[in-house]
């Protein structure tokens, strides 16, 4: 059993070095999600801008 374990964790070890680098970078998808983020927060701080406290 262990045999076929450390078959499978090699075989996971090779594929995972066979891949390159991702076709996109992976700052790129991060900046992106904190810009709409953001983005989201200011139109939020906006719509309640003109509204009375309850």
């Amino acid at each position: 059993m262990l045999s076929q374990i450390s078959q499978v964790a090699a075989l996971l070890v090779r594929a995972a070095e066979a891949h390159g680098e991702p076709a996109v970078n992976p700052w790129f998808i991060g900046g992106g999600v904190l810009a709409f983020l953001l983005f989201l927060l200011l139109g939020l701080v906006w719509f309640g801008g003109g509204r009375d406290h309850s």
